[in-house]
C-alpha cells in the first residue's frame, strides 16, 4: 500500500515503514502527526486519486529527530572585477517514519 501526501509544499510517495526527511515541522522528536493532505491512495493495482484530496484518507507518522540537512554552498562571482562572495546553508528538516496508511 502507498499514499502520495502533500507537506511543505511537495509531494511525497511514502509507504509503511518509511523513512522520510521534509521541511521542519513544530514536534518532538517521539510525537505522532497525522497527514490529512493525501493526495492518492493505492494497492495491489487499485489507485484511487482525490480530486484534490482523497476524502477520509491520512497518514501518520512518528518524529523520529530533529535535523539539518548538508551545507548548500552559494557562490557568485563577478569575472575581472576582483568581486568573489561565499555563503553557505544549512536547511532544517523534520525526520520521520511513515506508521500507517488510512483509506477511508
Amino acid at each position: 500500500m502507498f499514499a502520495v501526501i502533500r507537506t511543505g509544499g511537495k509531494q511525497y510517495r511514502v509507504t509503511p515503514n518509511d523513512v522520510l526527511k521534509v521541511e521542519k515541522l513544530e514536534a518532538e522528536a517521539g510525537a505522532t502527526i497525522t497527514f490529512t493532505d493525501v493526495l492518492a491512495v493505492g494497492s495491489e493495482g487499485n489507485v484511487t486519486i482525490g480530486a484534490p484530496l482523497v476524502a477520509g484518507a491520512s497518514v501518520t507518522a512518528t518524529v523520529i529527530a530533529q535535523d539539518r540537512l548538508d551545507t548548500v554552498i552559494i557562490f557568485k562571482k563577478r569575472r575581472r572585477q576582483n568581486s568573489r562572495r561565499k555563503n553557505g546553508h544549512r536547511q532544517h528538516v523534520t525526520v520521520l517514519r511513515v506508521a500507517e496508511i488510512i483509506a477511508a
